[in-house]
């Protein structure tokens, strides 16, 4: 099967005190989007890639490698933007079958996950695998929250990840498949950490939840463990590293082995608990910190 990539390039935001967009700042002689279209190149099943740019930033698009590129103009927000890609799909005859997903709407993200689930028992390619890794960090005081506020963190950090292990188990119960899930938690949600409580309040959730269906989903031989990282290289390591040189500082003073994690190596970890090397680990929640936990 082969797919088409949409790359949304069109945002305003700007992390970088310049008047250059930041997905055009150059980031070791690469733009920010040129790194991403280099990811998705490794990917042989994408035969198209689209990206999908602002007006506003055209005359940035000359510091991008466009080679088998094909642009599409955005819209005004993110979804006038991706109906103007699909409808360029449709009309090449290329569109295929598409599933969006927005994981901060519980309704929308089950329709989703149903396609996924009927569309590979059709294939023949049976999906006996859950990670739930959806989330957004939130920092505010605990006194200037808002219940607004703290029902889109729940939303997307926690309901999303309830709703779509109930799709998930009742598939693989009417199959009877067996079946690994693996949620990703955080170490914030087993430790205090300031202005962090409605993301804590999430994660701590998210952790008992799956202890809890550990046992009621272990008669249909699905397993349920949690993996909470500490401090690890995401997007945002580098802006962390430079703006807030202090913090970063204390939190390598608080990692005995004194650096933040790879994402490869939470990957590596997913991938070891949701094999059948795995199949004795089940209620567990694994902490992959440096051993921040343990100081």
């Amino acid at each position: 099967m082969r797919f088409s990539f949409i790359l949304l390039g069109g945002g305003d935001s700007n992390r970088f005190k310049s008047n250059i967009p930041k997905q055009y700042h150059k980031i070791v002689k690469k733009t920010l989007i040129d790194i991403s279209i280099d990811k998705i190149r490794k990917f042989k099943e994408f035969e198209k890639i689209i990206l999908v740019y602002n007006k506003k930033h055209k005359k940035y698009l000359k510091t991008v490698n466009l080679k088998n590129i094909k642009l599409i103009q955005g819209g005004n927000n993110r979804r006038e933007s991706t109906y103007n890609a699909l409808k360029y799909l449709n009309k090449n005859n290329s569109l295929g079958k598409v599933l969006i997903h927005d994981a901060a709407r519980p309704n929308f993200s089950s329709t989703l996950i149903k396609k996924i689930l009927n569309n590979s028992k059709k294939l023949k390619k049976p999906i006996n695998g859950l990670v739930n890794n959806a989330g957004m960090r939130f920092r505010k005081n605990f006194l200037d929250i808002n219940r607004k506020e703290i029902k889109k963190v729940f939303e997307v950090n926690f309901f999303a990840s309830f709703s779509i292990m109930q799709i998930f188990s009742r598939f693989l119960i009417k199959n009877r498949t067996k079946g690994s899930i693996v949620n990703i938690a955080s170490i914030v949600g087993q430790i205090g950490f300031d202005e962090l409580s409605a993301y804590a309040a999430t994660k701590g959730a998210l952790i008992s939840l799956t202890k809890c269906l550990s046992l009621e989903l272990s008669e249909y031989e699905i397993r349920v463990n949690s993996i909470s990282p500490g401090f690890t290289k995401t997007s945002f390591y580098k802006n962390f590293k430079r703006n807030k040189k202090s913090l970063y500082s204390w939190t390598l003073k608080k990692i005995p082995l004194k650096r933040w994690g790879e994402p490869s190596e939470i990957a590596n970890l997913i991938t070891f608990m949701l094999s059948e090397r795995s199949n004795y680990i089940n209620g567990e929640n694994i902490n992959i910190d440096g051993g921040w936990l343990n100081t």
